[in-house]
């Protein structure tokens, strides 16, 4: 059994700009697994940077509300609601809420460094 506390997980910025804590990266950490899965918070009236990953990533939401832009399309996102961005796509997502936008971001396989560009 595998088992970390998000307040155990070092805050960073991540490229992108949002504030990222990292649960979990089979790459780090001694886990079967091909996914990573990260915490991630927006401030309000926060855009992260446009960037691509090489590989697929999902946003699951926690909570807030914001917009979401992969390629040319742009749609709202809300708590409850999980969005995919396939492969090779550019990404971005505002915080479009008074609170903080909180999401967990699975991408498979695993993040690494040279998997994300940031434009």
């Amino acid at each position: 059994m595998f088992i970390r506390d998000l307040s155990e997980c070092k805050e960073i910025i991540a490229g992108d700009r949002s504030i990222l804590r990292e649960l979990f990266n089979p790459l780090k950490d001694d886990l079967n697994l091909r996914y990573s899965l990260a915490h991630s918070t927006i401030k309000s009236g926060q855009t992260t940077k446009n960037h691509k990953l090489k590989v697929s990533e999902i946003y699951y939401i926690i909570q807030g509300r914001g917009m979401m832009y992969v390629e040319d399309e742009s749609r709202e996102v809300k708590k409850g609601q999980v969005v995919y961005i396939p492969p090779n796509h550019s990404q971005k997502i505002t915080n479009t809420g008074e609170e903080d936008l909180i999401f967990l971001c699975i991408v498979d396989p695993a993040w690494k460094p040279d998997y994300e560009e940031i434009f």
